[in-house]
């Protein structure tokens, strides 16, 4: 089994004595010991799996991006939201370039989570995390509209005849829903074209996902993407947040698997997660493709960690 048990090293920081910082607060437990829950608890499960991103002709390195997410945390301030307490439950370790085994056990972690009440933050990792994620939502969703909202420079909607990558997890998924007769809910925002060849702006039609290309997707066109977002949230009863790293500019993110040199704005991905949060149908989340192998300073690791730090304060109580 490709499971790595949680650890108190990867939680080291200033101490405050009065749990100021995450690393006071955190807990780690591992995943045979998750039991049911009264009131609702955060858990960081990681996917130290870049098998995908290999296969897509990326740059490998984002195996060792969940560890990193856990160092930045740990120095992160805790402010309290909703969730009664946070746990670090391990990382789901890739083994033998066996990547589908992989998203077979985070696919069974993150149900049992769910089914015991925890909000799962998944750690990455490659974006084919985000076939894993979906399917384990799935299993405990059944027969519930549940929606993907992905803030990313790429559809990842390539297909997979012959193996699956990082580059194909919402066209599987759009394949799986197909198969079950299930709706396939999906909204793409920040795509950049010229990262994206026509075919792929093609096969997002034909499926009838939604897109926000990144030349729209500003500060200054925020009513009209928070409309849209709306009109998305309505016909959903679930949501599922998946967040590529790769989707800002390598000035802000340099460590992923994919830089690019466009991308879009922090503040605008904060007012949107905002929106998401108050919603009441964010169930999940993830952040994909660190890669602490060309991060600078820490840099995109920081990010990730905030991004993650700031939906689990900001979960409304």
């Amino acid at each position: 089994m490709g499971y790595q048990p949680p650890t108190t090293s990867n939680w080291k920081g200033r101490v405050s004595g009065t749990e100021a910082y995450q690393h006071e607060v955190v807990s780690c437990l591992p995943l045979a010991e998750i039991s049911p829950r009264k009131m609702q608890a955060a858990a960081l499960l990681g996917y130290a799996c870049d098998e995908g991103v290999r296969r897509n002709m990326g740059r490998t390195g984002a195996k060792l991006g969940p560890d990193e997410i856990r160092n930045r945390l740990a120095k992160v301030a805790n402010h309290p939201g909703a969730f009664s307490a946070m746990h670090d439950v391990g990382s789901i370790v890739c083994e033998d370039s066996d990547l589908e085994a992989a998203q077979q056990e985070l696919s069974e972690a993150v149900t049992k989570l769910l089914q015991n009440n925890y909000f799962p933050l998944l750690l990455g990792g490659g974006h084919d995390i985000a076939l894993a994620h979906y399917n384990g939502i799935r299993q405990f969703a059944g027969d519930k509209r549940v929606g993907i909202i992905n803030f990313d420079a790429h559809f990842d909607l390539r297909n997979y005849e012959g193996e699956a990558t990082s580059g194909t997890p919402f066209y599987q998924i759009a394949s799986q829903c197909k198969s079950a007769n299930l709706p396939f809910h999906y909204l793409c925002l920040g795509v950049e074209p010229l990262s994206n060849i026509k075919s792929l702006f093609d096969t997002a039609d034909a499926l009838g996902a939604q897109y926000v290309r990144r030349e729209d997707f500003t500060m200054s066109n925020i009513e009209a993407i928070e409309a849209q977002v709306r009109r998305f949230l309505d016909d959903i009863e679930i949501l599922y947040l998946t967040i590529d790293l790769d989707g800002f500019s390598a000035a802000i993110a340099p460590g992923v698997s994919a830089p690019s040199p466009f991308g879009f704005e922090v503040p605008l991905v904060l007012r949107l997660l905002d929106l998401l949060m108050k919603s009441g149908k964010l169930i999940s989340m993830d952040v994909a493709e660190l890669n602490p192998k060309y991060d600078r300073d820490g840099q995109t690791a920081k990010l990730a960690a905030y991004l993650v730090a700031h939906v689990y304060q900001g979960m409304a109580v």
